[in-house]
């Protein structure tokens, strides 16, 4: 009796543990980011960025118009806790490292957070709405 209890709480430790791994294996999976993929402008001008594809690392291949094209240098997404969290660098005449560091507001369908301008040093908050009539 006594070793068929001690299988017995070796299976449940045994099923305890598999539990976990599995629900451990199910938290570290990509985000998926499909969510971000479109044009978004910004609710105080004509400033818009194009967010074209999203890699699986969160690399993003985007374009930025203010209204003719700017360089984009560098874009990606990624987690930050639960939220999904944006990153564009722009490079081109006036926009010497100028950034973009947004939060993904799933409830509104918008892009909320902070415009770095780089020439004058200035943090600006911005938000950025879906173009429906883009899509």
């Amino acid at each position: 009796m006594r070793t068929r209890k001690c299988i017995l709480l070796l299976l449940s430790i045994s099923l305890t543990f598999l539990i976990a791994l599995n629900t451990l294996s199910h938290a570290q999976d990509k985000p998926d980011f499909t969510a971000l993929k479109g044009r978004w402008v910004r609710t105080d001008g004509g400033y818009v960025i194009e967010i074209q594809s999203i890699g699986a690392s969160g690399q993003i291949q985007a374009a930025y118009y203010n209204p003719k094209p700017i360089n984009v240098s560098q874009a990606e997404a990624k987690m930050s806790g639960a939220a999904v969290t944006v990153f564009i660098e722009l490079r081109g005449p006036g926009y010497p490292g100028s950034t973009y560091t947004l939060i993904y507001d799933l409830k509104n369908d918008a892009l909320k957070g902070v415009y770095y301008q780089a020439v004058i040093q200035k943090d600006f908050d911005v938000v950025f709405v879906r173009n429906k009539a883009g899509q």
